[in-house]
């Protein structure tokens, strides 16, 4: 049995839902020290409060700013950049306490800067499991020009997040080949819970929904109008609209929804779009208009045949007519790809592999620099 330290994200489900995967399959024959935030430590705590190989501490984390409605990037950026200058420096400080105090013989981390800066200065090995570092390490020149021109700045926030990784895994529901000096990252597939991975998928009828807190009221009046009944998480518990019905975050519903439903039109998270392929369900994404990453994942789901996308902003109710009228032009690409794509058991091998090495070996990343 051995000590690992992980911390993540808690802005969202993405991380939440991989983390708590991985942490599903490594509990039974190690001991966990998590550190998150927000969203993620509310989610966490609700599935391993009762699991005393399981401790979670509660950390400040970077939160998405949002005006009118939409991701406001530049105030998400300057909130980022107080959040390093004021906050990231004490919460080292207090991770190197706990990591001490913990005996951790392993670190990883899904999108947190502070673990990463911990880890190294105990000189404790540091594995980076996330999605973000495609940016980085993917060949994108598929995208259009503009798409790669905004991977290519995001990907210096990556680096200041991670840098000094001893192994760099990335998960995500797309595998385009490795750049030039990447060729020691891990491509694995999305992490999915167990729940997901023994769901039995069917058709009942229905579209589900899982939308971003601030999607506008348009886009809700618009799924009214599909002609279908709609299921929407995300947005809490309220008063119907038309055939639209909310449900707050219950992941034993959710999971049995997605495996009933007939197709998906949601935001374009990396995590549920890899659920959605695992059990053959069509998707129409509606990324945010300044949300590139979702915009970048959008743009891979379609171009593998499997769904289709608008913007949120922009969406209408023939966008969503037209995708369910298509449904079965995504059968095929969807059929070859059910059931074939998690990831978990590949992020675990290379845990554990770590775990065996000595302590002291050379990082993969330490001389890497984003270009």
């Amino acid at each position: 049995m051995s000590q690992i330290a992980i911390s993540l994200c808690g802005e969202g489900r993405g991380h939440a839902t991989r983390i708590a995967t991985l942490v599903e399959r490594l509990r039974d024959a190690h001991t966990l020290l998590i550190f998150t935030s927000a969203d993620a430590l509310e989610f966490l705590g609700r599935r391993f409060a009762r699991d005393d190989r399981v401790r979670l501490v509660g950390i400040p984390g970077i939160v998405f700013q949002y005006t009118g409605g939409r991701l406001d990037v530049t105030r998400s950026i300057t909130t980022g950049l107080e959040y390093q200058a004021r906050q990231l420096g004490p919460l080292v400080d207090l991770m190197l306490r706990e990591l001490d105090a913990f005996g951790a013989e392993l670190a990883v981390t899904d999108f947190e800067p502070a673990l990463p800066r911990a880890a190294a200065r105990l000189r404790i090995p540091l594995v980076s499991v996330d999605h973000q570092h495609f940016l980085l390490a993917y060949d994108l020149s598929s995208l259009p020009w503009w798409l790669q021109w905004q991977a290519w700045l995001m990907g210096h926030a990556v680096w200041m997040y991670v840098a000094g990784a001893t192994d760099t895994v990335v998960s995500a529901f797309f595998r385009p080949p490795l750049r030039r000096g990447w060729e020691h990252v891990v491509q694995v597939g999305p992490l999915l819970r167990a729940e997901v991975a023994r769901a039995t998928p069917r058709h009942e009828g229905f579209v589900l929904s899982y939308l971003r807190r601030h999607t506008p009221f348009a886009a809700l009046a618009t799924l009214a109008d599909c002609g279908l009944p709609v299921r929407v998480y995300g947005l809490g518990e309220r008063e119907p609209v038309g055939a639209v019905s909310f449900h707050a975050i219950d992941e034993r519903r959710f999971i049995d929804d997605l495996a009933a439903c007939r197709c998906l039109v949601s935001a374009a998270g990396n995590q549920l779009i890899g659920e959605a392929l695992h059990l053959g369900k069509p998707m129409l994404l509606l990324p945010e208009r300044a949300h590139a990453e979702q915009l970048m994942n959008s743009h891979f789901l379609a171009g593998m045949g499997c769904g289709d996308f608008t913007l949120l902003e922009e969406v209408t109710p023939d966008h969503v007519r037209g995708f369910l009228e298509r449904l079965d032009v995504f059968r095929g690409p969807l059929d070859a790809l059910a059931g074939r794509i998690d990831g978990t058991a590949d992020v675990v091998r290379v845990i554990e592999h770590r775990l065996a090495e000595p302590r002291g070996v050379p990082t993969a990343d330490a001389a890497r620099v984003p270009g």
